[in-house]
């Protein structure tokens, strides 16, 4: 092979690796028994990074390194798969807006769109509930801590009492929450968790892509939401906690992070 086609390959190989490979924003999570190995992002999708792909910014609290907020479930898949197009990607979701889902039996979603998952795609997609408490729990290097990465919500975690102009005592009260005037932080302001995964615990809710399903609300009324935020107790900030929205509900509160499938990436 002579030099100018070795340094065409190796051009090519490299460009190749750039498309296909995530970025430092995401850490290889280890995968176990019954988990394989993904990629998650260090940090809950930001504002800026929301407005890039989508061209507009619904967030109430504007900042181009807060987490974005007041995004639905379906807003979230859509960014995903526009985001894995814009970055050369194959989209994660077939997202079919005409065809009604008949497994969608929320009384509050006007929308009921149809989408599956393209397994084998190397675009961006949300975590599944079992592959977000792993990560926040610390996968295989976890030391089995109430909230992601401490015992102490203060240490990692935004939340109802830390979030707004002075620390709030007591019980959950929402009247105090409002005159506290409550929002979002930066991302990676706080400590991290054992794989280096920032606010894993607080500041948005994060959608995953799962049902909500228990007893009494069976699968297709709400989608899970996993990590608390700035509004709600602290008992939603700990990593085993499961929270509920309906898909289409938005609050300024409700955010997201994405993950990526291992695949073949080096």
């Amino acid at each position: 092979m002579n030099k100018k086609l070795l340094l065409l390959v190796s051009i090519g190989l490299t460009l190749i690796g750039c498309v296909n490979k995530p970025n430092e924003e995401f850490v290889l999570i280890k995968g176990d028994n019954n988990i394989t190995d993904f990629y998650i992002s260090t940090h809950e999708v930001t504002q800026k990074q929301w407005q890039t792909v989508m061209g507009t910014n619904p967030s109430q609290f504007k900042g181009k390194d807060l987490p974005v907020e007041m995004v639905s479930w379906y807003d979230s898949v859509t960014y995903c798969n526009l985001r894995s197009l814009k970055e050369g990607l194959e989209p994660y979701y077939n997202i079919d807006q005409e065809t009604f889902d008949s497994e969608n039996i929320c009384e509050y979603d006007n929308q009921k769109w149809t989408v599956t998952i393209n397994q084998q795609a190397n675009g961006y997609r949300l975590p599944t509930v079992e592959e977000w408490e792993y990560a926040a729990s610390g996968g295989s290097q976890s030391k089995g801590t109430k909230f992601s990465g401490s015992e102490n919500a203060d240490e990692v975690a935004w939340h109802w009492q830390n979030a707004g102009n002075q620390y709030l005592e007591g019980d959950w009260n929402w009247n105090k929450i409002e005159s506290n005037n409550n929002k979002t932080h930066p991302i990676k302001a706080k400590k991290p968790n054992e794989l280096g995964l920032y606010d894993m615990s607080g500041n948005v809710r994060e959608w995953c892509f799962d049902w909500y399903a228990d007893i009494e609300n069976p699968t297709g009324i709400y989608r899970a939401w996993k990590g608390g935020g700035i509004i709600g107790d602290v008992r939603c900030c700990e990593t085993n906690y499961r929270g509920k929205f309906e898909p289409t509900g938005v609050g300024n509160d409700q955010g997201l992070r994405v993950c990526k499938n291992k695949l073949n990436y080096n």
